[in-house]
């Protein structure tokens, strides 16, 4: 059983599946339980989907060699590390003392509207004083905080399954 799991395949389903847990939760917490995300969120939201989706193609492609499968880790891991640059950012803010925050700015809405995608996501990355509010904690780390996490977890996880040897055949 525990070798099915670390199959290429089932790994990056696996991976694919905690990415959309974690979306999922996320809004869960955003209707359920009304937290508005801030715009750092929205993005690590972003980068959470995009190494899922990232996940998904690997494991419906599902390289045979080292070569092909280490190029899926690549991207894999160049998704999750720009959504934990922006996790780190974030918890970051969230550590500033309140009265040394940057003063809260506009949603990410007027931000995009006004600046278009990519002259917003440098005024996104400034954060605001939303950014540093905690509103939810479990075990005492904030969402960020578990983002991060997680970001760097599906990086390695994703360096593990391309590095890992699948050329013996799995028994019955």
């Amino acid at each position: 059983m525990i070798k099915f799991l670390l199959e290429r395949r089932t790994g990056n389903l696996l991976g694919f599946v905690a990415c959309a847990a974690m979306l999922a939760f996320g809004y869960y917490l955003q209707f359920a339980v009304k937290l508005e995300p801030c715009p750092l969120c929205i993005l690590q939201r972003l980068g959470l989907a995009a190494v899922g989706v990232a996940f998904l193609i690997a494991a419906i492609h599902h390289p045979a060699g080292r070569l092909a499968a280490g190029i899926y880790a690549g991207a894999i891991s160049l998704f999750a590390i720009a959504g934990a640059a922006v996790a780190t950012r974030h918890v970051w803010l969230q550590h500033v003392p309140e009265d040394q925050r940057p003063s809260c700015g506009p949603g990410l809405d007027y931000l995009v509207s006004t600046f278009g995608p990519i002259g917003s996501i440098s005024r996104i990355l400034r954060g605001s004083g939303e950014c540093g509010k905690i509103d939810w904690t479990l075990l005492s780390f904030s969402i960020p905080e578990w983002t991060l996490a997680a970001f760097i977890a599906m990086a390695a996880w994703a360096i593990f399954l391309a590095t890992r040897d699948e050329s013996t055949p799995r028994s019955a």
